[in-house]
């Protein structure tokens, strides 16, 4: 999956972010300042970044992609709450890809990711999960059972997509919730419960089929695409 580089000192809107990118099947990976930056680009591939004018430790966005351009470093969209002409020229003449002013939508930032990825050649196939007969789509949010795409609705399908982008690791209720977004907030948590059970309906239907969904008693939920133990 293509790799995005995060940087920006604003953890909560890092954190919306990268939920919402892992969703659509991107890897991210998150750096508040500079210095976590040159970090992250040492220990693994980037495909693009996603640069905040404004950060502290002494170096701008502006100073950083002027390094990032002297290293040949990948694609880089600037992130600013200053949305002027005059700051937008300053920053594609300093060699930002893409500039996109805050506040912003997160459907636009994800075009625009696509686009520069498309741009550099380096878009890959949508990321797909075999699991027993099934095959999921992440990007497409299709699912498939020897290759005959299955009917399930947006909320099981959201929830089949955290479990995939998380396998083998146990999810409280809670977790589920705040993953989720929120969207049942204030509501009884035994509704993941119900989610889940119209989710094992569609994948565990057959009696013959492994069981991928497994509970954990008193915590919540794993999910377990190769071989179930219990």
């Amino acid at each position: 999956m293509a790799v995005v580089l995060l940087v920006d000192d604003d953890l909560r809107l890092s954190q919306m972010l990268k939920g919402y990118l892992e969703k659509e099947g991107f890897g991210v990976l998150l750096a508040g300042n500079g210095q976590e930056m040159w970090q992250q680009l040492q220990t693994g591939s980037v495909d693009v970044i996603v640069l905040d004018w404004m950060l502290p430790g002494g170096k701008d966005g502006i100073s950083l992609i002027r390094e990032l351009r002297a290293k040949k470093a990948p694609p880089v969209l600037m992130l600013s709450a200053r949305g002027e002409d005059e700051d937008r020229i300053m920053g594609l003449e300093n060699g930002v890809d893409d500039y996109l002013a805050k506040p912003f939508n997160a459907r636009e930032l994800l075009a625009r990711l696509r686009a520069l990825l498309r741009r550099q050649g380096r878009e890959e196939p949508s990321p797909q999960l075999q699991f027993g007969p099934f095959r999921l789509d992440m990007s497409l949010r299709r699912l498939y059972l020897n290759d005959q795409e299955q009917e399930i609705n947006p909320a099981e399908m959201e929830l089949l997509l955290v479990f995939a982008q998380r396998p083998r690791r146990i999810l409280s209720r809670d977790t589920l919730l705040q993953i989720l977004g929120g969207e049942e907030e204030g509501r009884f948590d035994r509704s993941i419960d119900v989610r889940v059970t119209r989710l094992r309906k569609i994948i565990e239907e057959n009696p013959r089929q492994p069981r991928y969904l497994l509970t954990e008693r008193g915590v919540g939920y794993r999910f377990e695409p190769g071989q179930a133990d219990s």
